[in-house]
């Protein structure tokens, strides 16, 4: 977004001084010029800023189509850092090592306190950030994709802008037989924050919540994932303006189109359920 240059250059060090072959970087501007990038650093400034997912698979195309010309893509908020300098080889190590690994989803910590957020674990049985597991979902900030699941499954969904990108993009990569590991020892860090910073963050989260079960479930699901998402937010009593922006964007999502239609294989649904996170939560 063009307001962090001096943590986007702390972040590129970061990554610079990763041990290993180099790790190719590229940075995309969401409707706002780029500060000054090392030497062979891949760039582009986009007109106006088309969203989270939208501007990361901006970044992903400019390692050719779908990224064919690397391995994988690491995708990293630029107020993130890499505070290890082995990241990148544990990462190497971990694609190598399963081939059929597909996304890795990194530990994001407080860069002061070291305290790992409870929505920043990917997992319902959240209390121990540094168990590394299977999941069902990853981070989008702060996590590494092989790019053949982006070839398989198909890249973000730009049309979100933000908020459940990420589930969409892996109930795809599972359904196309990927795994999705949870890894404690990768660490981003990334200073603590409140998602509802963003403006359009409670119409956007009810809205996309729908396309996501629209888009990916089979149709007995779509009411029972829909009902208990709709019964957890009336139980967290939100603030009255909140609540309208909520309802506000359900609605949107039933009314507004969701783009390809694609439900889930049930084998799918019932691998989503042995690993702890059945498609109704």
């Amino acid at each position: 977004m063009g307001n962090r240059p001096a943590e986007l250059n702390a972040l590129i060090e970061s990554v610079l001084a990763q041990q290993g072959p180099a790790v190719e970087l590229a940075v995309v501007g969401q409707g706002a010029a780029l500060p000054p990038l090392p030497p062979g650093v891949r760039s582009v400034e986009l007109a106006e800023n088309v969203g989270i997912p939208g501007g990361r698979n901006v970044g992903i195309e400019l390692f050719g189509p779908d990224g064919r010309d690397v391995d994988a893509v690491l995708f990293l908020d630029d107020d993130g850092l890499l505070p290890r300098t082995d990241s990148a080889e544990l990462l190497r190590e971990a694609f190598t090592a399963d081939p059929g690994l597909g996304i890795v989803s990194f530990r994001i910590a407080d860069p002061e306190t070291g305290v790992t957020q409870r929505r920043h674990v990917p997992r319902l049985r959240a209390s121990d950030p540094l168990r590394s597991s299977r999941v069902t979902t990853f981070l989008g900030g702060a996590s590494a994709v092989r790019c053949t699941v982006f070839e398989q499954a198909g890249q973000l969904p730009a049309e979100f802008f933000y908020a459940h990108e990420e589930t969409d993009l892996a109930w795809r990569a599972l359904d196309a037989g990927w795994s999705i590991d949870y890894r404690a020892d990768v660490v981003l860090h990334h200073p603590t924050t409140s998602p509802a910073r963003h403006a359009t963050f409670f119409h956007n989260v009810a809205r996309n919540r729908v396309w996501l079960a629209r888009r990916n479930l089979p149709a007995l699901f779509v009411p029972l994932y829909l009902g208990t998402w709709f019964l957890l937010t009336l139980a967290r009593r939100p603030s009255p303006e909140a609540l309208k922006a909520w309802v506000g964007g359900f609605r949107a999502g039933w009314s507004e189109p969701c783009g390809t239609r694609r439900p889930m294989r049930w084998r799918t649904v019932w691998r989503l359920t042995r690993l702890g996170r059945p498609p109704v939560i």
